[in-house]
């Protein structure tokens, strides 16, 4: 597909695109380019503090496993099995 850029450097996305990839009004899009091309990319924009309590809850995790604190299974139908309480 073939977009024309406007006196304001703006394109449109195709409509296909769009729909394809579940886009709406309000999405935030990375725009960098590669190799000389101009690549977009959706992307999830979450507040500093939000990442911040993700980082100390991995971190606290990490500390708990080290420490024999926090089980660790060899695959997800272990964990089901453990939650079920037939592990």
């Amino acid at each position: 597909m073939i977009a024309e850029l406007r006196p304001k450097s703006q394109i449109t996305i195709p409509k296909t695109i769009v729909e394809k990839l579940g886009l709406s009004a309000g999405d935030k899009l990375e725009i960098f380019e590669d190799k000389g091309m101009i690549c977009i990319m959706p992307v999830v924009v979450y507040p500093k503090g939000y990442v911040d309590k993700i980082l100390d809850d991995v971190e606290k995790i990490k500390r708990d496993v080290k420490a024999g604190l926090q089980p660790v299974f060899d695959d997800v139908n272990d964990l089901i099995a453990s939650l079920e309480g037939d592990g």
